[in-house]
């Protein structure tokens, strides 16, 4: 055994000093973890510590991989040492690498998150600085994936055309037809235009109705009144004719229709419509100064048609915004059917006539 040890001497000690210096690099790795959590905990408070975890396994990942490489000098020959040099360098220069890029895109992100803040805080419109904020970490991960095909010669002309002004446009025009690039140049226009912006209520179809509470490079995302996040991709919503309640004066105007029957009094139906709607706290005096002057009412009745077994009345209730008239309209058509039964307006049922003919043989 000592005989052993006095031949491998000089092997055994190299041994024992790599995987002294991982073990070393492994707590050290996790104390400054543990130190980075709680740093990030007293200035961010209920931020996530996701960057910093990964950053963790990636450096415990680099030590062992480096720690397995200089091992490995043991069982080659002198003439492969040139090329385990150059291996331990290339998982050097990547792993490092991948640290630096995620330290990167966590401090651009966290960076957009604090202006973003201040924005709302200052009551200014955050939709730019939030889609930035995507294309800002998107850049940094998408650079260092690049620089990480530059460490691979068999890769090393790709990542150099990619990083090129004209390889980019090569990869533009490339992918142009691609939905995924297609959904990214609907997210610039969005920003670039302003159809709509985060925190405005939108209308896109009759089932998707809600408040914009972000806008990525892929999608914008709306919450509805049930309190369901719709996932709309960019290049779909860009197409859509959408409604902007929150675009231009907030304003807008209900149209409330009823349904009575040809016996009941249209006078009367349309003057009760006219009071439960001007009686409502929420309604909104549209009239202009001329209006006023000519005694107009606040909210017009008229009859718009006149159906198989009933006339439709339509009443026009304006309010200061979308939410004031989905309000004044669900309580306004509560009282108008109390008022109706109180004052003997029917809402009529369909009808139906059956005429029953009997069998010509029976009659005969």
């Amino acid at each position: 055994m000592k005989d052993l040890f006095l031949t491998y001497k000089t092997d055994i000690i190299y041994a024992v000093i790599v995987v002294t210096v991982v073990v070393v690099l492994y707590l050290l790795t996790s104390l400054v973890h543990k130190w980075l959590v709680n740093q990030e905990h007293k200035k961010f408070p209920g931020e996530k510590t996701t960057p910093v975890n990964l950053i963790k396994r990636v450096l415990n990942v680099l030590w062992l991989v480096l720690g397995l490489i200089a091992l490995s000098f043991l069982f080659v020959e002198e003439e492969k040492y040139g090329a385990k040099k150059e291996d331990f360098k290339l998982v050097l220069y990547l792993g490092f690498l991948a640290v630096f890029t995620i330290v990167a895109a966590t401090s651009a992100n966290i960076w957009f998150k604090k202006s973003i803040i201040k924005k709302i805080q200052n009551k200014y419109d955050p939709t730019s600085f939030k889609f930035l904020r995507y294309v800002a970490v998107f850049a940094i991960y998408f650079t260092g994936i690049l620089f990480g095909l530059l460490a691979f010669p068999s890769l090393r002309g790709v990542a150099q055309t990619a990083l090129g002004g004209a390889g980019v446009i090569a990869i533009v025009i490339g992918v142009a037809s691609q939905e995924a690039l297609a959904n990214l140049v609907g997210g610039v226009f969005i920003i670039s235009f302003k159809p709509f912006k985060v925190g405005d209520l939108v209308k896109v179809t009759d089932t998707m109705v809600g408040t914009v509470t972000d806008i990525t490079l892929r999608h914008t995302v709306i919450r509805n009144f049930e309190n369901k996040m719709i996932v709309i991709p960019n290049s779909i919503i860009n197409k859509e004719k959408l409604i902007n309640y929150d675009l231009g004066e907030l304003k807008c105007c209900e149209r409330i229709e009823i349904g009575i029957s040809y016996d009941s009094d249209i006078v009367l139906a349309k003057k009760i419509m006219q009071e439960e709607c001007e009686n409502h706290p929420l309604i909104y005096d549209n009239r202009s100064a001329l209006d006023k002057e000519n005694g107009e009412p606040i909210v017009k009745t008229g009859v718009i048609s006149l159906n198989d077994f009933s006339i439709t009345i339509r009443a026009w209730a304006w309010g200061e915004k979308f939410n004031d008239c989905f309000e004044l309209k669900i309580a306004v058509l509560e009282s108008i059917k109390k008022r109706f039964d109180k004052e003997g307006i029917e809402i009529p049922f369909p009808y139906r006539t059956i005429v029953m003919k009997r069998d010509q043989q029976s009659i005969n």
